[in-house]
């Protein structure tokens, strides 16, 4: 399904039923990127995955993008479902975008679950990231496909899932060049600590024990910085850690989420 939200056709699904829990993917992905966790959530949740601007099939504008602009397009889908409370689940990306939509509209969300993230960039990040903008827009995203797959998961895992490797990166080759440049600009400049340590939110920082690209000890300072968190480590799992061990990612996530609120879901439209 889609909805115009402030001029941008944002596509989403809303699947299962209970409680609403929105789910964010990752740069480079899209709303299939939960597959692994759909089933599970939606025998508990009223479940909305989205694709981000400029991803999966929504529409994308010019960038640069901001963390802001991104967690307003979110804020202004759940307002036009008329969500007016969510858990949240989100990696990487995801997850930036859930802490700054956490700390601008706290409101809106109650369990947070912020997956192999960073509440601020390495030193270098401006740079890096707008180095892989230029080459998305130089060269296409055929080039990134292959580094990124290295980054997100481990070499056993990537040579013996030949066929995740071939979805996912069609997943990345897809991912339109707008959409991956403006928000490479949106991940560059991230800085949340300081307004994490305002936050109320039950929240839980989940982080796969050989991620590369958001190492364990960035999703430490988020866990440091957010007062009401927990922190779960995941054995033999790199960046996309909700892919490569989804037992245990699912689990820690039904241990953290209670699976029934004392309010209903509020009615889709």
């Amino acid at each position: 399904m889609k909805a115009n939200i402030d001029g941008i056709d944002v596509n989403y699904e809303v699947t299962g039923q209970g409680p609403w829990l929105t789910l964010s993917h990752s740069l480079a992905a899209n709303l299939e990127m939960w597959d692994a966790q759909l089933e599970l959530l939606n025998r508990h949740f009223t479940v909305l995955r989205y694709d981000t601007r400029g991803h999966g099939q929504t529409q994308g504008t010019e960038g640069p993008y901001t963390l802001e602009q991104l967690a307003d397009d979110i804020l202004g889908l759940l307002t036009h479902l008329g969500v007016e409370r969510t858990h949240w689940i989100g990696l990487s990306l995801g997850g930036m975008i859930g802490q700054v939509l956490a700390i601008r509209h706290p409101h809106i969300l109650d369990h947070v679950v912020i997956a192999d993230s960073t509440g601020k960039g390495a030193p270098n990040a401006v740079t890096m990231w707008s180095e892989r903008a230029t080459l998305a827009r130089t060269q296409g995203l055929a080039p990134l496909v292959q580094p990124t797959l290295t980054r997100w998961f481990t070499d056993p895992y990537r040579e013996k899932h030949p066929d995740v490797m071939a979805r996912i990166g069609h997943m990345i080759s897809t991912t339109s060049i707008n959409g991956y440049a403006g928000c490479c600009a949106a991940i560059s400049t991230i800085n949340t600590h300081e307004g994490l340590q305002k936050l109320h939110h039950p929240a839980l920082v989940i982080v796969g024990d050989q991620d590369q690209g958001t190492p364990p000890a960035m999703s430490e300072q988020i866990h440091a910085h957010w007062p009401k968190s927990q922190y779960v480590v995941l054995k033999d799992a790199a960046h996309l850690s909700s892919i490569e061990q989804p037992e245990a990612f699912n689990k820690a996530v039904m241990d953290f989420i209670p699976n029934q609120m004392h309010a209903p879901a509020p009615s889709r439209n």
